[in-house]
């Protein structure tokens, strides 16, 4: 479905296309009162105070993705639980007294565990009843629960098959032909199966590691591009 593809796509490209592929730039975990200041930011609307956030919690990211490394490619998960923290970052709440890190992790693992089974099962892109998240009081969130929010964030957005057509538009005015092709196999466009770097390198007859540097130049070159149009997610 190219509603979740251009989700997943835009979501490395709005908080991880300087740091998805270069672990050992993964900043330290935030300080309790430092986190708390950016979270009260966040809600204010920072999007710099969401962007820290994000990129300070990368390494929890990469502790959940090694408990499932010896199933699956360490970077892959990554990227995948990537997708989960951005979902952490947009239905967290303090209010049931739960900690950020705590949240997110579960968030993280959850995503990682749908893709494995839906690789596993090789049932291509989720269903619009699939659970991809959990609310505010832990409660299973699905696609069509995302597409019928009216919220200015990542998932309220791509989620809008208007804008999820001008992102298309996007996406190949700015890459060419073989840039286009690896990221539309990556991440399902077009109502492609979504592919790990692995699988995309088999059809390519090249290296996972060069799939892997090509997603990353990908990533840059969108956040590059909507940040020169002012684009704001």
């Amino acid at each position: 479905m190219i509603l979740s593809g251009l989700l997943a796509l835009f979501s490395n490209v709005l908080f991880f296309s300087g740091y998805i592929n270069s672990k050992n730039a993964f900043p330290k975990p935030l300080d309790p009162q430092k986190e708390k200041q950016l979270l009260e930011q966040m809600y204010a609307g920072s999007k710099e105070a969401r962007e820290e956030l994000a990129k300070h919690n990368m390494r929890l990211v990469v502790h959940v993705a090694k408990k499932y490394s010896n199933y699956h490619d360490n970077d892959e998960l990554i990227s995948v639980g990537s997708i989960g923290l951005v979902k952490a970052l947009n239905t967290y709440s303090p209010e049931k007294g739960t900690q950020f890190a705590t949240y997110a992790a579960k968030c993280i693992e959850n995503e990682i565990l749908m893709t494995w089974r839906a690789n596993k099962k090789n049932l291509g892109n989720k269903s619009l009843y699939e659970p991809v998240s959990y609310d505010k009081e832990g409660n299973e969130v699905t696609l069509i629960d995302l597409i019928s929010q009216d919220e200015e964030s990542v998932i309220g957005i791509v989620e809008s098959k208007c804008v999820a057509e001008k992102l298309m538009q996007v996406v190949k005015a700015q890459l060419n032909d073989r840039e286009y092709q690896i990221i539309a196999m990556r991440y399902g466009l077009e109502g492609r199966t979504p592919m790990t770097q692995k699988q995309v390198a088999k059809v390519f007859d090249i290296s996972r590691s060069y799939v892997s540097r090509i997603e990353t130049k990908v990533l840059n070159k969108l956040k590059l591009y909507m940040s020169k149009e002012g684009i704001i997610m």
